[in-house]
């Protein structure tokens, strides 16, 4: 006898870790977020993760990321061209009374959001700076600095990053951009789960791609 919908999904909510310091972030269903994470205006997508002690400001992560320990997602940026780098000159409230912000340099860091689509996995220790768009199912390697923009299903390694190979072929890579599965409601990604353990990716592609065109007639 087939379990009833209701009791075949754990529940939605996010996991957050006690020790976690988020700041006007929103964290999708099935997300968590690790120990010492720190996330300062970030949307994390569905069941995307953060393990434990890294951080992120300004930045967009889609769904089913995977992110690891000591990351640095938008690498804080200082005012080089500045009489000094430090803080004092952005966050003088830190020292100072009657001296706010400087809300220009905050806008200027605002303005350079990171963009992380689906699929992603950062390795760990690795560091995105500002400005950055990493497409969906895009690996980048343990200790990678990432500095320019990152295509769909590229593998990224290094410092400076460099694209060292692709995922997937191109024609897989564009099939699996069109079967969008981390849009798939959770019935659906349910039942595929055992064909994404066990099946090649060009026969989990037919297969699904069946189904789906089944579905829409």
């Amino acid at each position: 006898m087939q379990e009833p919908e209701s009791e075949r999904f754990k529940s939605p909510e996010p996991r957050i870790h006690p020790t976690a310091e988020l700041k006007s972030s929103r964290i999708g269903r099935y997300a968590s977020i690790g120990e010492r994470v720190i996330l300062r205006e970030v949307t994390v997508g569905d069941f995307s993760y953060f393990e434990r002690h890294a951080e992120a400001i300004y930045t967009t992560i889609g769904k089913f990321c995977s992110i690891a320990a000591n990351t640095r997602i938008n690498a804080l940026e200082h005012p080089m061209e500045r009489v000094t780098t430090h803080k004092v000159t952005y966050r003088p409230n830190e020292y100072f009374r009657f001296l706010g912000v400087d809300q220009a340099f905050k806008a200027r860091r605002q303005a350079k959001a990171v963009r992380i689509g689906h699929d992603v996995w950062i390795g760990h220790g690795a560091v995105i700076l500002p400005g950055v768009s990493i497409g969906n199912g895009a690996v980048i390697g343990a200790n990678a600095v990432v500095r320019h923009d990152v295509s769909a299903y590229r593998v990224v390694a290094g410092a400076p990053g460099r694209v060292i190979r692709r995922r997937f072929s191109e024609e897989l890579a564009d099939r699996l951009e069109a079967l969008a599965w981390w849009d798939w409601p959770l019935h659906r990604l349910a039942d595929a789960i055992p064909d994404m353990q066990s099946l090649p990716i060009d026969a989990f592609l037919d297969r699904w791609e069946r189904s789906e065109n089944a579905a829409d007639d």
